[in-house]
């Protein structure tokens, strides 16, 4: 018999460097328990305003370890301390009381969220608001304020009068989830929105291009892998993804994009360098070969990144172009990977090409 256990808005920071724990909240986890092992099988990530979903398989064991050794930490707690952000969020403002309501609604029936059995009225009376005291300690519970039991108490008196719902949830994906609200993306859209109310195309251009590249390297930091090079992070979203594709030509040639964006942790100006094929920190290794690149978007053979900023830059792989190019040649029974080896740090990314 397989079991399934899904956690909702759980904290992922591990994988933010600036700490932006918004974003990891809003997610939920399915579990799958075989044989006597809750394994982590996939991420779900919902955004309200453009209804953004993502299903990520995860495989990495230490993540999975983490998760595993914090959720049975919280199975024995009345309310998860990370609820206390979306409480804090409703307090503030930064989200909707129908929001909050429904995702309590949420959690309370995936039991993540543990409420003393409480009778409900069949319907709330028309026009029925939460009453001020309740919105007041959330924001004081999200604060430390006051106890558990006492925020407590007012989610009893909000099942009490039907204001909230509360209904048992079987599995990810189905009509009782919430829609989900991230304020830092919502802030970007909103921003790009107004951008779009300036007449003059060039300042409207001038407007929305910072914007746009935020939203870029939000969901970077959302959906994709991280490497750290000293003051450099690379995020790559893997073959398939925007940009990365591996396809060979009707004339058999092989062709490899790839697209990364790399960001300056550091505080100075840190340059990446790529001047020709024979002089570029970037290649591709099949185990005993070494390719060169065929066209790159690198200007005068360097990206230079300030403190604090990030570049998008793309590579191909494929016909040998000279100045000490290779042409790429494919064999599937070989791995590939991806390697950069700038004056700040190496790495190596296996690229799966089969």
């Amino acid at each position: 018999m397989m079991m399934m256990l899904i956690m909702s808005m759980f904290q992922l920071t591990l994988l933010d460097p600036r700490g932006l724990d918004r974003r990891y909240n809003q997610a939920f986890l399915l579990f799958k328990h075989i044989s006597n092992y809750w394994i982590l099988m996939y991420v779900f990530i919902r955004s309200r305003r453009k209804r953004f979903e993502m299903w990520v398989v995860v495989a990495a064991a230490a993540v999975a370890a983490i998760v595993l050794l914090s959720a049975s930490s919280m199975a024995h707690a009345e309310v998860p301390s990370w609820v206390k952000n979306n409480a804090g969020w409703w307090a503030d403002g930064s989200i909707s009381e129908s929001d909050f309501l429904s995702g309590i609604s949420y959690l309370i029936g995936a039991g993540i969220i543990s409420v003393p059995p409480t009778e409900s009225s069949e319907a709330p009376p028309a026009h029925a608001e939460v009453p001020s005291w309740v919105k007041n300690n959330a924001g004081w519970w999200a604060d430390g304020a006051i106890s558990d039991d006492d925020f407590l108490n007012g989610i009893q008196y909000l099942i009490s009068v039907g204001l909230i719902t509360v209904v048992s949830v079987d599995a990810p994906g189905t009509e009782s989830v919430p829609e989900l609200y991230d304020p830092e993306l919502a802030a970007l859209e909103a921003d790009l929105e107004a951008c779009a109310d300036i007449t003059k195309a060039y300042k409207r251009i001038d407007c929305e291009k910072p914007v746009k590249h935020a939203i870029t390297v939000y969901h970077y930091k959302l959906d994709a892998e991280r490497f750290v090079l000293g003051p450099i992070t690379y995020y790559w979203k893997g073959i398939g993804s925007d940009g990365n594709n591996f396809e060979i030509t009707s004339s058999g040639q092989p062709l490899l994009y790839i697209r990364m964006l790399a960001e300056n942790t550091s505080p100075d100006v840190t340059a990446l360098n790529c001047t020709s094929p024979s002089l570029c920190s970037y290649d591709l290794w099949d185990g005993s070969k070494s390719y060169r690149y065929s066209s790159t978007d690198f200007t005068s053979g360097q990206i230079v990144i300030n403190p604090g900023d990030s570049r998008e830059f793309n590579i191909l792989f494929g016909p040998n172009i000279g100045y000490g190019g290779t042409q790429l040649e494919y064999d599937p029974s070989k791995t590939y990977e991806f390697r950069i080896n700038e004056n700040f740090g190496s790495a190596s990314i296996p690229i799966p090409l089969s």
